[in-house]
């Protein structure tokens, strides 16, 4: 499958995941263009400060320097369970990511173990910025 390997880290990250109020497990894997790659995981708290496991690998990424992004792969899930339904970066994360990369800066989700990628340009239309 391709991807296989990313996927595996982004499943790592996940064990990660910080999330006692929704219980939804959420893992990425975001690929640099130099072949580097960076994981996040969600984390929770009980505010309105939590952080989405997309905005966690980019912050990572970005703080080490890097500006190059080719992919992001997000798993998510209830807690215990392996990550099988199509989980897709809320509207925040969307505009986030929106502010490092071009329009055609790939999001790969899996459904039911299909891979699936879109487009960041087609899951923000009207963006600010492509």
């Amino acid at each position: 499958m391709k991807y296989e390997n990313d996927i595996l880290e982004a499943k790592k990250a996940r064990l990660n995941s910080h999330s006692p109020y929704s219980n939804f497990q959420v893992g990425a894997l975001l690929k640099c263009k130099d072949g580097s790659s960076f994981t996040g995981c969600n984390v929770e708290n009980d505010g309105l400060q939590s952080i989405c496991a997309e905005r966690c690998a980019f912050v990572k990424a970005i703080s080490e320097g890097k500006k190059n992004f080719e992919y992001i792969i997000v798993l998510g899930g209830p807690k215990g369970s392996e990550p099988t339904e199509k989980c897709l970066p809320c509207g925040y994360c969307r505009q986030f990511m929106s502010e490092f990369v071009d329009e055609n800066f790939k999001i790969i989700v899996i459904d039911n173990n299909e891979v699936i990628e879109y487009k960041i340009a087609d899951l923000l239309p009207n963006s600010f910025r492509f």
